[in-house]
């Protein structure tokens, strides 16, 4: 059975992982007979968002932790997660992806990720293992590849459709740091065949729960044929 790793970031869109695409990627390698293998930072997130008011909360919540609220407690330290260990890797979005694992949010395309993220995803596509990136964690591979032999090309959604999104500035981010930044709609995945990287924008754009599901299905069924 395939080991498709599931990088985490928290539990909520505005401060962690994006909760329906976390699940629906959980859905979309179970569905295809594969085994997820869930892991997470054990760090404390940037800060804590209400999700009703968008007003910051006084508290201060772990990643891992956090992140096993999705899992049903079955989750990781990224720290013990080998890239040899995996066939493939899913990057769900959310803001904690450019909050928690990089500063992009706050930075944009100069700020720092962490380490053990760079390196894992860094040495998946050493090893020719797929990654799939959905919504704003391409701006995270970005991140890892920077300053690398690898220059992907990755895709956050596409400036012809309606996004809540800055999609151009996201996209000249990326360009930035040594990527190639595509467009594309919620109903297509852009794929680096060489490299073996897969985006697909899910949310990024003004998207249905259904489309973003077939989205994240069209993406975790191109990782598995790719594996």
């Amino acid at each position: 059975m395939k080991k498709i790793g599931v990088l985490l970031h928290g539990n909520g869109v505005f401060d962690g992982s994006e909760i329906h695409e976390s699940v629906f990627t959980l859905l979309a390698i179970a569905e295809i007979g594969a085994e997820a293998v869930c892991f997470a930072p054990n760090v404390n997130q940037h800060h804590v968002l209400n999700h009703i008011t968008g007003q910051e909360m006084p508290e201060t919540r772990n990643i891992l932790i956090e992140s096993a609220r999705i899992t049903r407690g079955t989750i990781r330290d990224i720290a013990d997660v080998e890239a040899a260990e995996l066939d493939g890797l899913v990057m769900p979005g959310g803001f904690g992806t450019a909050k928690n694992i990089t500063k992009w949010a706050f930075q944009g395309p100069e700020g720092p990720i962490l380490e053990s993220v760079k390196t894992l995803i860094i040495e998946l596509v050493r090893q020719g293992k797929p990654i799939a990136g959905l919504c704003m964690s391409p701006t995270t591979i970005a991140k890892a590849l920077e300053g690398t032999e690898f220059h992907a090309h990755l895709s956050v959604g596409t400036i012809n459709e309606a996004s809540p999104y800055d999609i151009a500035a996201i996209s000249a981010g990326m360009q930035s740091i040594g990527q190639v930044a595509e467009m594309a709609s919620v109903r297509q995945v852009a794929i680096d065949e060489e490299l073996k990287i897969i985006t697909a924008p899910c949310y990024m754009m003004e998207a249905s729960i259904i489309e973003v599901r077939e989205n994240i299905k069209q993406a975790i069924e191109k990782l598995i044929s790719l594996t």
